[in-house]
């Protein structure tokens, strides 16, 4: 399929009489947007457990066509969720939710599952605090090759503020995304060589030896440091342990075979900075996502789609210049049709979670999908932290009731971690409280 509005060959600059023809641009090239993929579902998973993904879009949204017009089992979809219409007993939209510690701005994705006050340690520019979906790592990395897998179309962690990662360890440190599509099913999926095999255990030994010589020199200054500084080092510390524990825990996985998933009709070759591979780096993530789970490879995914202040659209329109829209008409209609090519994109993964038997259920029934933004661009662009979009789909087995509109008042609401508790807890964390919770929301459990 080919875009109109490219450059010619034949375009000329004109200045002072003079006329010079341009050098081959990239806008001069056809735009080619990328075939539908053919990847279709499998039939059963090869274990029946809970699972929970997170997917992130940034920006915001055109809240004005995302929000229902009434609340309740008997809600009207709105024009952007009316792309879902075949999933409505599938999943429950959340409205007027926000973090009441959140500053908004272009920080939604770093606050997304931690609610953090980034401003809240005096003296320290930013301090985030742990994710939800890193507490139950926690409980499930203990059974999986891997404990959980962040994505994202920027890797690595970004910046403080611009994070390319929705996940937090216990210390507040980002954990860095991928977003090769390629590298993530080889990472998988791909058996390793005996050198591959060789090299890696080389590398454990080197990192374990390195974690061991700062535990050793940070417990003999420990005895020297007052209160304060002491507990500073010991939140240091923590991440430390967590990271020599990861690494015990992928040693461990050496030698155990992993599962045998063939890469047949997945374009791995996707680029997520391509606006012409947009839609298909989407959906080719989301594939291995569901891969990932069915083969119960990790049974948690944070992914964020899109950094803050960045993104396209299906077409590759500019997303982060259309959340700036300022009210006008045009722009909010362009960044509606951007809002129902991503949760067209969620509707496929659904389908896909539908279509796959887990034990007796669905994978759907078992699996947790949590959909949104830390952004609200509002009426008029203005970045809100209020009024956030949410949608939470799936997991009936786990006790999540559905297909309705929970609304609330965004200026006086539970905080957005009573659903992130909520969520923890059917997915499988035994917790009574997360960050500034107050609670487990009521009626989104059954």
């Amino acid at each position: 399929m080919f875009r109109t509005g490219s450059l010619s060959r034949r375009h000329l600059l004109h200045g002072a009489g003079v006329a010079l023809s341009l050098p081959m641009l990239d806008a001069m090239l056809p735009r080619v947007m990328a075939a539908p993929s053919k990847f279709r579902p499998l039939e059963k998973s090869l274990g029946t457990h809970p699972r929970l993904i997170c997917c992130y879009i940034p920006n915001g949204v055109n809240i004005l066509e995302w929000v229902p017009k009434d609340a309740g089992a008997n809600y009207t979809l709105s024009p952007t969720l009316e792309v879902l219409k075949d999933h409505r007993a599938d999943f429950t939209v959340l409205t007027g939710l926000g973090h009441p510690a959140s500053k908004g701005g272009h920080s939604g994705a770093d606050t997304w599952l931690t609610g953090a006050d980034l401003e809240a340690v005096p003296g320290s520019d930013y301090t985030n605090s742990v994710s939800m979906d890193q507490l139950l790592a926690e409980v499930h990395g203990r059974e999986t090759r891997i404990a959980s897998l962040q994505l994202s179309d920027q890797s690595g962690t970004g910046s403080a503020g611009h994070s390319h990662t929705l996940s937090f360890d216990r210390s507040g440190t980002p954990l860095p995304a991928e977003n090769s599509p390629k590298q993530v099913f080889e990472r998988l999926f791909i058996p390793d060589s005996a050198e591959d095999r060789a090299a890696t255990l080389k590398r454990y030994a080197e990192k374990k030896s390195i974690l061991d010589g700062i535990l050793h020199e940070a417990d003999a200054l420990h005895r020297k440091l007052g209160r304060n500084d002491q507990k500073k080092l010991d939140e240091y510390l923590t991440s430390v342990r967590e990271t020599e524990q990861r690494v015990q825990r992928l040693e461990n996985w050496v030698d155990v075979p992993k599962p045998e998933v063939s890469s047949r009709d997945l374009q791995l070759a996707s680029q997520p900075g391509n606006a012409h591979d947009r839609p298909m780096w989407i959906d080719v993530m989301m594939e291995v996502s569901y891969l990932a789970f069915l083969t119960d490879t990790t049974r948690v995914i944070a992914f964020e789609w899109s950094r803050e202040a960045g993104g396209f659209g299906g077409g590759g329109e500019n997303h982060h210049e259309l959340s700036h829209h300022g009210g006008d008409e045009g722009m909010l209609k362009k960044l509606a049709e951007i809002d129902r090519f991503h949760v067209g994109r969620l509707g496929r993964f659904l389908e896909f979670l539908k279509a796959t038997s887990d034990g007796e259920a669905k994978m759907l029934d078992n699996t947790v999908v949590v959909f949104g933004s830390g952004m609200n661009s509002g009426e008029g662009g203005d970045h809100s932290p209020k009024n956030l979009p949410l949608i939470v789909a799936g997991g009936s087995k786990l006790g999540l009731r559905h297909g309705q509109h929970l609304a609330f008042d965004q200026n006086n609401h539970p905080p957005l971690n009573n659903v992130l508790l909520t969520v923890a807890q059917k997915s499988g964390l035994e917790v009574e409280n997360f960050n500034d919770s107050t609670g487990t929301l009521t009626g989104l459990v059954q």
